[in-house]
C-alpha cells in the first residue's frame, strides 16, 4: 500500500511528444504500477493562499506559447478526485478548487507514466506567501497519504536558468550547474534536507540555477516526504541545454 514519493525533472513541455526521458518515466510507472491517486506539486501553478483542484475531469491546461500544434492540441484526460483533494484539504488548510486543472509541469510527465490516463491526480499548489521552510514543513502534512495507496510527486527542475540555456543538441552543462545537480543530489542520499531548505547556501553559483525559486521549491515536498534511511534513486541524470536539469528522484 505504501507509495513512493517522487520529483520530475520535467524541463520543455516538448517532452511530453517524444524524447530521451520518456523511456525513464515510463518505467517508474511499470516499477509504480497503479496508485489509488497522485497528488502534484507543479512549478506552474502558484498561489496566493494555497488551493487544491477538487473536479471530477480537470482541465488539459497549455500554460505556453509558441509551440507546435500538436503539443497545444494535446490532452491528458486523468480524472480528477473530489476526496482525495477534501483529505489533501483537511490535511494542510487547502482550498478546494475548480479555477485549475492539471498544468504542464503535471501532464507532460504522467503522459508517459501512466500513458492510460486512468490514475487520479489532484494538484496542490505553491502558496507565494510561504518561505522555504514553510514549504517543506507544510509538506510534512502530506505524509499520511503515502500508506493511503497515494503517490506524492513534484514537479520542477534543480536547475532551471532558461537565460543561460542553449539551443543545441548535445550542448556540455555549465559546470555551476552540474555542480548545483550534484550537490541537491547529494543532499537526498544524506537526508540533508536543511541543505536543501537553505539552497542559496547549497553549492557555489546557486543562484545561477536557481535565478527564481518556483521550480525548486517542489523539491522540498518530496524531501519531506523521506524517513531516516528510506531508500533514494535518481533517473534522467542529465542536465538539458547546459542549464536545465532534467534529474529526477524517487524516494520509496
Amino acid at each position: 500500500m505504501r507509495q513512493p514519493a517522487v520529483f520530475f525533472g520535467h524541463g520543455s513541455p516538448m517532452n511530453a511528444l517524444g524524447g530521451p526521458y520518456g523511456a525513464a518515466w515510463r518505467a517508474l510507472g511499470e516499477a509504480i504500477g497503479k496508485p489509488k491517486g497522485v497528488v502534484m506539486i507543479s512549478a506552474h501553478w502558484e498561489t496566493r493562499g494555497l488551493g487544491v483542484t477538487a473536479q471530477e475531469s480537470p482541465e488539459t491546461i497549455h500554460d505556453f506559447g509558441n509551440f507546435p500544434r500538436e503539443l497545444h492540441q494535446m490532452q491528458y484526460p486523468a480524472p480528477g478526485s473530489p476526496a482525495l483533494a477534501a483529505r489533501v484539504s483537511a490535511l494542510t488548510g487547502a482550498v478546494q478548487t475548480q479555477g485549475w486543472g492539471l498544468d504542464h509541469g503535471t501532464w507532460s510527465v504522467l503522459c508517459h507514466v501512466w500513458p492510460e490516463a486512468d490514475v487520479p491526480v489532484v494538484q496542490l499548489s505553491l502558496n507565494r506567501e510561504l518561505t522555504a521552510r514553510q514549504h517543506y514543513e507544510l509538506a510534512k502534512a502530506l505524509k499520511p497519504l503515502r500508506d493511503e495507496g497515494i503517490v506524492i510527486a513534484g514537479s520542477g527542475d534543480f536547475v532551471h536558468n532558461l537565460r543561460t540555456w542553449k539551443r543545441e543538441d548535445g550542448a556540455e552543462p555549465y559546470a555551476w550547474a552540474t555542480g548545483f545537480n550534484e550537490a541537491v543530489k547529494t543532499a537526498f542520499e544524506r537526508s540533508d534536507h536543511e541543505a536543501l531548505i537553505d539552497w542559496v547556501g547549497l553549492a557555489e553559483d546557486a543562484q545561477l540555477s536557481v535565478p527564481t525559486d518556483e521550480h525548486f521549491l517542489p523539491v522540498l515536498y518530496i524531501a519531506a516526504q523521506q524517513e531516516p534511511g528510506e531508500a533514494v534513486s535518481f533517473f534522467n541524470d542529465r542536465i538539458d541545454g547546459g542549464s536545465i536539469s532534467m534529474t529526477g528522484v524517487r524516494i520509496g
